[in-house]
């Protein structure tokens, strides 16, 4: 499992799973967008440690690219 995601793909991610979880906290979600958005949040965090997204992996997509700059492998 080769990593495919940067540095900013990680950070943007784990920020975005923290603000999830500050509105689950807070009780600003409920219901059913509160399970899926958990779901993600979790994804996120999980593929952030991984440094792995298998969404990316079909398609090629690496945003770890050479000097931090994203790219496509053709």
């Amino acid at each position: 499992m080769k990593q495919n995601m940067g540095r900013w793909d990680r950070v943007l991610r784990l920020g975005a799973a923290a603000v999830i979880a500050v509105l689950l906290i807070t009780g600003a979600l409920e219901g059913t967008a509160a399970i899926v958005l958990a779901i993600i949040a979790a994804v996120f965090v999980i593929t952030t440690f991984a440094g792995f997204c298998p969404f990316y992996a079909p398609f090629r997509i690496s945003t770890k690219g050479k000097g931090g700059t994203p790219r496509v492998d053709a």
